[in-house]
Parts: structure tokens; C-alpha cells; sequence
């Protein structure tokens, strides 16, 4: 797939080892990068999530690409038993257990090195998965989201918040301008890896968003798939379920 082979840097390493160092790069400014680039409204897309999760009462949720936390920490207002986030960037993760620590929510959330493709926790372990802006960054989507599917229970929901490219012509030149000249300049200014926010652009562009995105769901295993655009397309949720036996 196209999406497979977009990458931050010019590198022999595998998309995943530059993902990762890209992610460690950024990890001391990346909460208030987010904030500055999406103008806060990462906050509220989540909690739209989160209401969606809401309606299963989910006990054991597990959060792909969790970076620093904040999708975990969302989720921790539905009161499940446990939370597991898993990434690839030990940098992010620093970040996000320090916050945990400092919620006081350290016994009902844990941070793991891990990525989508290769986790080997049982077969029908989690009741839910989350992934916020972190399914553009697999190394292999297909192969991922079909490990995610294995550690899903029958019936259970994955919910995912990403990125999309808007489809309006006006909305979609400025949302050109401003992830291909402002994103970068910020990036630069504020993290010294102007190349990490570049790569944001890119491979917004090359995923397979929208329809395209729930076809590739439906063909790795989910069912019930839908999507929902988010402020004039510039982000959407998907969502599906694991097949009951």
C-alpha cells in the first residue's frame, strides 16, 4: 500500500524504527504542538470517542499508539478496571506516565512498549481498542488491524480517531496551505524537527481515509464499520466491531 511506504525520514531503518525515533525527537513539546496545530480541538474529538465507547462499558480497553497518555487518560472517566497503552516510543510514554502519575490514575492505567502488528497478548483479551491519530503510522495496516482483531473480544468495539483530508475544494485548499507551509514552520520553531510535521502532511495524504478506510476494516475482519467526519472533514472516527462466534 501506498500508506506503508510513506515514512518521516530519508532512512534505510524500517517505518516503525523512524516513526519511533521521529516520536522521541518530539516527545518534550508534542502535548502543546497538539494543541497549537489543532487549535485545541483533538480534546473534543476525543470525548466524542469516548461517548462512543461509553455505550458498552468497556472493563479492559487497550490504547494503540498512546503516545503520551491522553487517550488513556480520556478513557479512564468510564471507570474500567484497566487500561493498557501500548507504543512505540519510549520518549512518549515517559511523558504520558508522568501525567498518569500525576492523575492519580497509575493502578488503572499501564504503559507498554509495543506496536499493532506484533503484540502477542492472547486471543479475546480486550473489551475495546482506541487508537488516536496513531493508525496512519503502521509500519503494515492490514497486518495491524488484523492483530487488533485477535486481541478483540467477540463483540467488541474498536474505535479509532484519525486524521482525514477534506473533500470540499475550499476546505481542502486550506487545509493544504496550512499542513503544508504552517505545520512545518511550527514544527520547526518549537521542536527542531521540522521534518516530524512534514511527514504529518504526507502521510495524512497517502491514507486511505473516509470509505476507503472502512473497506480495509471490513476486509481485515470488523463488522458494523462506519465513519464520521469531524470539522469539515479534517478528521474522522471509525468505528467496528469484532464478529460475535
Amino acid at each position: 500500500m501506498q500508506h506503508d511506504s510513506v515514512t518521516p525520514y530519508n532512512s534505510k531503518d524500517s517505518k516503525k524504527e523512524q516513526v519511533a525515533q521521529m516520536f522521541d525527537n518530539i516527545s518534550g513539546r508534542y502535548d502543546l504542538l497538539n494543541s497549537i496545530l489543532s487549535f485545541g480541538t483533538h480534546k473534543g474529538w476525543r470525548r466524542k470517542c469516548v461517548g462512543i465507547l461509553s455505550a458498552v462499558k468497556p472493563q479492559h480497553i487497550l490504547d494503540v499508539a498512546t503516545g503520551t497518555g491522553d487517550f488513556a487518560i480520556a478513557c479512564a472517566k468510564l471507570n474500567p478496571a484497566k487500561i493498557t497503552g501500548i507504543d512505540i516510543s519510549e520518549g512518549m510514554m515517559k511523558v504520558g506516565r508522568e501525567k498518569i502519575q500525576s492523575l492519580g490514575l497509575q493502578n488503572m492505567i499501564t504503559l507498554e512498549q509495543g506496536n499493532a502488528e506484533t503484540i502477542a497478548y492472547p486471543d479475546n483479551t480486550f473489551d475495546a481498542i482506541v487508537i488516536g491519530f496513531g493508525v496512519r503510522n503502521f509500519q503494515d495496516l492490514e497486518k495491524g488491524l488484523r492483530n487488533l482483531n485477535r486481541v478483540l473480544k467477540p463483540g467488541g468495539l474498536i474505535v479509532i480517531l484519525e486524521f482525514s483530508y477534506p473533500t470540499n475544494p475550499v476546505y481542502r485548499a486550506g487545509y493544504n496551505f496550512y499542513f503544508t507551509y504552517i505545520t512545518p514552520l511550527i514544527g520547526k520553531i518549537f521542536s527542531k524537527d521540522q521534518r516530524a510535521y512534514s511527514y504529518l502532511m504526507e502521510s495524512v495524504k497517502a491514507f486511505p481515509n473516509n470509505e476507503n478506510f472502512v473497506a480495509i476494516m471490513k476486509k481485515t475482519g470488523y463488522v458494523n464499520t462506519f465513519y464520521k467526519g469531524l470539522t469539515m472533514g479534517v478528521a474522522a472516527i471509525y468505528c467496528g466491531d469484532k464478529p460475535l462466534k
